[in-house]
């Protein structure tokens, strides 16, 4: 047997070398030279100067940073981490197949002959009891001279890749949704210290109000307008309170603990978001985990025509066994008790009725289909980064045209309760500014929340901080 095995062992690596599935080159995809909706409004930053890792530290907020610090315990990240470990393990079980099966057996048996089995003569037609004492190793090899395990390896090892892409999708899925959460639950904190000083100054108009009827100086009508004024203004106060309790609960849920234990204090809004570091059109295929993955499920699909492709030739197997076997104990491990065998075997198939034919119809339908879906998410990544480059945009000009607004708002509201202390305008005029000024200023606000949220927009349609050279951690991709 030592003379054998090396030899066909050495036969198996050099016929092995055939794989059937087609060459692999990623999908072509969209050229796009620039984005559209960049224009010449948007400064140039050094890339380098920005985080691609932590992005949410570029805001510069403590609270932020301790929150998405707790993301870790989020339920669906761990989940989504359970999934990445199952299809590593999976693609490791998949190339274990590439190499030899060895293994141990050892068994002691007391057996009875029957006198009427096949053979008994052999023994003088005489029922025979006796002692069985057997040690071994058996090997197992398929040798892969079509590529079928080679390509089931390759599979599931891209399907790992496609998992490691999945997981960074949804930590950047989750990180982006706590920042938009946080940024709002900062607007509502803005929102309700506004209707709090507003609410403060409609009292104090509805007892001035109040007293100027009871002297006779205003009208019954003039009382009703500021009661209603600042009765509107309380219950805008409580709906704005409870979106921010709803908030912290979300949030709570976001970092995994119970909402009944979990509070913030109130922040305040920063002025503007910091420039980001937007990937560009040639960069963008590579930052996109959910790209990286799509592409990853073509790679595994092209490794599955392979797989198909195979199913139409033999399946060679080379096997073998050495040990000992002896029906007494004290000769079981003697040198003539020694056996072995080594020899190749090999599955043909003959006739299937179209069924080998449907699974390689099934395979290159499938790769179509991955192809299709590469191209679809391209499409969508680009569109998703051009939709965020207009929204960061076109905030930033709706929050200056909402602050001109409310600066004007506010001004007309102190023209108008003088023109009425003066007596020359009545109390609808000085309810109706005042309701203008405030429409005005949660605008401005609503406006400073979009931008902030348009830019965490932005880091996540250009992929975050995330590549996908980080795929690499679900192992390599056998050829």
């Amino acid at each position: 047997m030592t003379h054998h095995l090396p030899t066909a062992a050495v036969a198996a690596v050099l016929l092995s070398a055939c794989s059937l599935a087609p060459h692999y080159a990623p999908p072509a995809a969209a050229e796009v030279v620039s984005y559209k909706e960049s224009g010449d409004w948007l400064p140039a930053y050094p890339a380098d100067l920005q985080p691609r890792g932590a992005w949410w530290e570029a805001f510069g907020d403590p609270a932020l940073n301790d929150l998405e610090r707790q993301l870790q315990a989020n339920p669906d990240l761990q989940a989504a981490v359970a999934r990445f470990g199952e299809a590593h393990a999976v693609a490791q079980r998949a190339h274990s197949d590439l190499f030899p099966s060895v293994s141990a057996r050892a068994s002691a048996e007391r057996e009875r002959l029957s006198a009427n089995a096949p053979l008994a003569q052999t023994f003088g037609g005489k029922s025979v009891t006796y002692n069985d004492f057997v040690t071994a190793l058996d090997l197992s090899w398929e040798i892969d001279l079509f590529g079928r395990l080679r390509n089931t390896a390759a599979a599931a090892g891209a399907q790992a890749q496609a998992s490691a892409a999945d997981l960074a999708a949804v930590e950047l899925s989750l990180r982006a949704e706590l920042a938009s959460d946080y940024f709002s639950l900062l607007g509502d904190d803005a929102t309700i210290r506004l209707l709090e000083d507003t609410l403060g100054t409609y009292d104090r108009a509805y007892e001035l109000t109040r007293n100027r009827y009871q002297e006779g100086i205003a009208a019954a009508t003039d009382v009703d307008q500021a009661d209603t004024q600042r009765q509107n203004a309380r219950a805008q106060l409580a709906a704005v309170r409870r979106e921010r309790a709803q908030l912290e609960h979300a949030i709570a849920v976001l970092v995994g603990q119970l909402p009944s234990s979990f509070s913030l204090a109130r922040g305040t809004l920063s002025s503007a978001p910091p420039p980001i570091d937007y990937a560009m059109p040639s960069e963008l295929l590579q930052r996109r985990p959910d790209v990286a993955r799509a592409e990853r499920a073509v790679a595994a699909a092209n490794a599955q025509i392979g797989v198909a492709r195979a199913a139409w030739f033999p399946v060679f197997t080379l096997g073998g066994a050495v040990g000992f076997e002896a029906t007494q104990a004290a000769k079981w491990l003697n040198a003539p008790s020694q056996f072995w065998s080594v020899g190749p075997s090999a599955q043909v198939p003959v006739l299937d009725f179209g069924a080998r034919s449907a699974i390689n119809h099934q395979a290159r339908a499938s790769y179509e289909e991955t192809v299709a879906s590469y191209r679809k998410t391209t499409l969508v990544a680009f569109q998703e980064v051009e939709d965020s480059l207009a929204a960061l945009h076109h905030s930033a000009d709706e929050l200056t045209a909402d602050e001109a607004a409310a600066k004007s708002a506010a001004s007309s509201a102190r023209h108008a309760d003088e023109r009425y202390t003066a007596g020359v305008a009545d109390y609808v005029e000085v309810t109706t500014t005042h309701t203008a000024a405030l429409q005005a200023q949660r605008a401005a606000l609503s406006a400073r929340v979009a931008e902030l949220n348009a830019a965490v927009a932005l880091v996540r349609a250009s992929g975050g901080g995330w590549s996908r050279t980080e795929s690499a951690l679900a192992g390599p991709v056998m050829p």
